[in-house]
């Protein structure tokens, strides 16, 4: 279809070029945004999994806080011991990794203060302990305890 002046109506390739710079333009930004997003996101991913093993840890704490009756801290073996009349659990706390026999909890402890009717203890049975993680494992703070039975109160006095 010719026009009067025997030109086709389209567009100039001076036109063309300056649509595509700016379309190059727009999806360099769409890029780059998505990299950023994708980033964010791997840093969220890596502060919840860290989180999620310290309430693992907290979690498992308490219920064996609450299903044994005794427990016992070895300063020399940094052992954990819980025990009842049928069956006893250890936590050994190595470096980065404290470890149980059916659990590894990849958690970097800054400090680690154990108590017994709320005086601090290095050995010897517990009741609470906490646990502060370090800076790598978010500063998190772990307080577990367990109320002590008439039991524990009658061994201690003999």
């Amino acid at each position: 279809m010719k026009t009067k002046q025997g030109k086709l109506p389209g567009f100039a390739l001076q036109e063309m070029m300056v649509v595509l710079a700016i379309t190059t333009i727009v999806v360099g930004m769409a890029f780059s945004v998505l990299n950023l997003v994708q980033k964010q996101m791997g840093t969220i991913e890596d502060i919840y999994e860290v989180k999620l093993e310290a309430n693992k840890l907290r979690q498992s704490l308490w219920v064996d806080f609450n299903r044994y009756s005794y427990a016992h801290f070895d300063q020399k073996k940094q052992q954990l011991y819980f025990s009842n009349e049928l069956e006893e659990k250890t936590y050994t706390i190595i470096e980065d990794k404290i470890y149980t026999e059916r659990d590894t909890f990849n958690i970097q402890l800054e400090n680690k203060v154990f108590y017994f009717k709320n005086q601090e203890r290095e050995i010897g049975e517990i009741d609470a302990i906490e646990l502060k993680t370090s800076k790598e494992t978010g500063h998190q703070h772990l307080f577990v305890f367990k109320d002590n039975a008439p039991a524990t109160d009658i061994n201690q006095k003999l």
